[in-house]
């Protein structure tokens, strides 16, 4: 993504959200880490990590909205076709 934020520098609608759920993914990964530590359970470890996947998951999700709504309309009305093909390769990457 740095090579898209390197080509479009303008704010996002749902910045202040993602950061957000960031923050949140980030407090819930550090309390799996400390529930590994502890010897929990697996089978309670796996929910908890499904969660965090769902929650990064669904913050891509709003980023490539943000993305698509922002950047890539601006790229198309300057006719900055490469933005599409990063466009691709990033979606390429998210959805591995």
């Amino acid at each position: 993504m740095s090579e898209i934020n390197e080509k479009h520098h303008h704010s996002h609608a749902q910045t202040k959200a993602v950061l957000n759920r960031l923050s949140r993914a980030i407090g819930h990964l550090e309390s799996i880490k400390r529930m590994v530590e502890d010897g929990r359970d697996c089978s309670e470890v796996l929910i908890q990590l499904s969660a965090v996947k769902s929650a990064i998951n669904n913050t891509g999700k709003i980023i490539l909205q943000d993305h698509i709504e922002h950047c890539i309309v601006d790229a198309v009305e300057h006719g900055d076709r490469d933005a599409i093909k990063e466009l691709e390769k990033a979606i390429d990457r998210f959805m591995k």
